[in-house]
């Protein structure tokens, strides 16, 4: 492996290792690091779980000065571990409410919650994901959209922030990468980047999990192949390394059976589709997930490769591991992952 891939700093989401009420936050942090991980994603769900052991109560998710306490806990205990804390994730339908809506406020608001938390724990970027929000219930316009990345882009920039937009590959907008980096330019701040991640992008692009074929069907499979190829060379020769922030890493399962090809629960079926079948990197998927690890490295960025996992096997049904091994056969596959993805 080349000595610049072997420097690529690893992390991985604390949301996505665990399977039951025992596996605390401060059992996941032992275990990344033991597994020799260097930094996190720290999900603030995990925040919310881990408050009643610092404060011995159930905290609200809009408490953010007892959030806040919680947040310098956990600081202090990833600085013990030798752990960064890489991001704050995942930041979820903020942008395109109407302005003047209740929801645009509520957005707003946690945004500058979620801000004072980021300080306490010590990281300097956020994830946001592109909203899966129905367009009938948005503003809707493009110009809308970009206005509040902007907005918070520079509410961002006033702590010295960073805003790290990513494709969710069920958004109503915004579902593959080219989408996401046509929105960062177009915001054309300084502090905005990508969090790019093989799963969303495979799998808004390649990937169907409402299909027998686990693929997108109304194409050959030799087409198929060669737009995702084109995506891929156009990935790798237009986006700046500088404006990649993070490549989230993970494979997903052809479903057993295809996931229901409708919205249930208010979830899309993409969106069923990364919750629960998301494995790591040769631990079953099939999606062309090196495909994407190449096109980003050929930009030039060696900056995080983070796993993000919900490894519910093919029939999405949840399964128990043990962390301290799950975390070390993640080290395992990310590395190979870097190396076939460099080759």
């Amino acid at each position: 492996m080349p000595t610049d891939i072997k420097k690529i700093p690893l992390s991985y989401a604390t949301c996505s290792i665990g399977t039951s009420k025992s596996d605390t936050l401060p059992r996941k942090l032992e275990a990344l690091h033991q597994a020799g991980f260097t930094g996190i994603e720290l999900a603030f769900p995990d925040i919310l779980a881990y408050a009643p052991a610092v404060l011995g109560h159930e905290v609200a998710e809009d408490n953010y000065p007892e959030l806040v306490t919680v947040a310098k806990d956990i600081r202090k205990q990833c600085e013990a571990k030798n752990l960064e804390v890489m991001m704050l994730q995942p930041f979820a339908n903020f942008e395109g409410w109407p302005r003047g809506s209740r929801e645009r406020a509520d957005a707003f608001t946690r945004a500058k919650g979620w801000i004072e938390v980021m300080r306490a724990v010590g990281t300097d970027l956020l994830q946001v994901g592109s909203t899966d929000t129905p367009l009938d219930k948005l503003a809707a316009t493009q110009e809308t959209i970009i206005n509040d990345l902007r907005e918070l882009c520079d509410l961002l920039a006033t702590h010295n922030m960073r805003l790290a937009y990513e494709n969710w590959c069920w958004s109503t907008h915004a579902p593959t990468w080219k989408d996401v980096w046509t929105i960062v330019r177009q915001v054309d701040r300084p502090n905005i980047g990508l969090c790019l991640d093989t799963f969303q992008t495979a799998g808004s692009e390649w990937g169907d999990p409402t299909t027998s074929t686990g693929r997108i069907e109304d194409l050959s499979m030799e087409e198929l192949n060669r737009r995702f190829e084109k995506s891929m060379e156009e990935l790798a020769s237009t986006v700046p390394a500088d404006k990649i922030d993070l490549l989230q890493v993970s494979d997903a399962y052809k479903p057993v059976r295809p996931i229901e090809a409708k919205m249930v629960n208010g979830a899309w079926p993409r969106a069923r589709w990364s919750h629960d079948y998301r494995p790591r990197p040769y631990g079953g998927g099939y999606l062309p997930i090196e495909k994407v690890g190449r096109a980003v490295l050929r930009t030039g960025f060696r900056g995080w490769f983070s796993m993000e996992i919900f490894d519910g096997g093919a029939d999405g049904e949840g399964q128990e591991y043990e962390m301290g091994e799950y975390a070390r056969s993640a080290m395992e596959s990310v590395r190979g992952f870097l190396k076939r993805s460099a080759a």
